[in-house]
């Protein structure tokens, strides 16, 4: 007789808590040692050893640092694919961070790494899979964070990649083509009134820019008049910009966060070349555009007051969050099964923060989850892992439990998630109208 759902949860369960000593060592040694987007090697070299002992077939450089894992099911009428993200983020104050890259991972992705990991030792070795109708693809995404976008550009144009986020590249690349359903999480869902997780977020959208400012050098103390500064073109942008905040209105929580990354070269010259990075945020894409019209418009205002030259290069970012309730239901009732009812928060909480997840929202179900189990806020030197059991082995049983309900019995409640599920866009179409890429 073929287990129960409730027997096959068990097992799973069993298998993660055997392993905990490994799991939790995984998810340390990928904190220790953090990497930036599309450079997470030495992430992807441990994630790969532990799927080659594992016996897990996989495929390595996906989206140029990527691995994905692939586990197969007693038939195959759907496929899930639980992701973990690899890359770290700039935090040079962190005790942890990285003293020559500053990346510190202070987003929690080493947790979500943890929990995808976890899994695989939930479902693999257990006899849990044969029972399912499904198969389900472990999938290490390089490049969350949207940072480091002239680094991002130079590997564009040297061909090694087309997108600026890793899963804008797994969409194009035809790495989910076959995927019926996303599921992962981030860590950061406490709210200090023992809320342990909750099953979706709502997001804001992002624009990327990079601005750069063309003058003529000159001598700075000898012929400045000889010169056009594109420095002080920049400062008057960056006025321009801080001028428009008070026509953004607070129900579209619109954010723009401008960084010089290039300010000039030498003191005595006349700086000719300035860069800076920005993103314009937004709860809906109305607001996004309308904001980023006048971030342009400020920016070249800059060059005009002084005579340089604005050249603005418009990146896709990730797209607000669309939660589909459908499937968060799935996975809200086994986080209320494993933490109880009066831990777990409603669906849909909003977050200030984005997450190229998003993007997914849109052509396919996804759940972007949130747990619990750190302290201090994302992104900065207090952030901290301090309850491994919530941020890395509960992530891992709440993935294989909602596994097992939606592979479950020919995959069932998997088919209904996809049954009425209505995209926005086609893989086509969100390429083109979002990626600014034609296919």
């Amino acid at each position: 007789m073929a287990p129960t759902k409730k027997q096959l949860k068990e097992m799973a369960i069993q298998a993660i808590e055997r392993n905990r000593d490994k799991i939790i060592a995984y998810g340390d040694s990928i904190f220790d040692e953090p990497e930036l987007g599309y450079k997470e090697y030495k992430t992807a070299k441990k994630t790969k050893k532990v799927f080659e002992e594992l016996g897990i077939p996989y495929r390595d450089k996906v989206a140029l640092t990527g691995v994905t894992g692939t586990l197969k099911g007693g038939s195959s009428k759907a496929t899930i694919a639980l992701m973990g993200e690899l890359d770290a983020v700039i935090t040079r104050a962190h005790t942890a961070a990285d003293p020559e890259t500053g990346a510190a991972h202070t987003c929690g992705h080493n947790c979500m790494m943890a929990g995808l990991i976890g899994a695989a030792y939930g479902l693999v070795g257990t006899g849990v899979m044969k029972y399912l109708d499904g198969n389900v693809e472990l999938m290490a995404v390089p490049a969350e964070e949207f940072v480091e976008l002239e680094y991002r550009r130079t590997l564009i144009k040297e061909g090694k990649i087309s997108c600026y986020n890793g899963k804008q590249e797994l969409v194009l690349i035809g790495e989910l083509d076959h995927i019926d359903m996303v599921v992962m999480q981030h860590n950061g869902a406490g709210t200090g009134d023992g809320i342990l997780a909750c099953a979706g977020y709502t997001t804001i959208g992002a624009r990327g820019k990079i601005i750069q400012y063309l003058g003529k050098a000159a001598h700075a103390g000898a012929a400045p008049h000889l010169g056009i500064n594109a420095l002080n073109a920049a400062k008057i942008g960056l006025m321009a910009v801080d001028a428009q905040r008070e026509t953004f209105q607070d129900k579209d929580s619109i954010r723009v966060h401008p960084v010089i990354t290039k300010g000039g070269d030498l003191v005595n010259v006349v700086p000719d070349d300035v860069r800076i990075e920005t993103y314009v945020r937004g709860n809906n894409l109305e607001a996004i555009v309308d904001a980023e019209k006048k971030v342009d418009r400020a920016f070249m205002a800059g060059a005009a007051a002084v005579g340089a030259e604005c050249i603005i290069d418009t990146l896709p970012g990730s797209l607000p969050f669309l939660p589909y309730d459908v499937f968060m239901n799935v996975f809200h009732a086994n986080l209320v099964e494993l933490l109880g009812e009066d831990k777990v928060v409603n669906l849909g909480a909003p977050l200030k923060g984005g997450t190229d997840a998003s993007d997914l929202s849109y052509i396919m179900p996804t759940i972007h989850a949130g747990f619990a189990g750190v302290e201090g806020a994302l992104h900065s030197k207090e952030f901290e892992i301090v309850d491994r059991d919530l941020a890395y082995l509960a992530v891992a049983k709440v993935y294989v439990m909602t596994v097992i309900d939606l592979l479950y019995d020919g995959a069932a409640v998997a088919q209904e998630v996809k049954a009425k599920f209505k995209p926005v866009w086609t893989k086509k179409e969100y390429l083109k109208e979002w990626v600014n890429i034609e296919i």
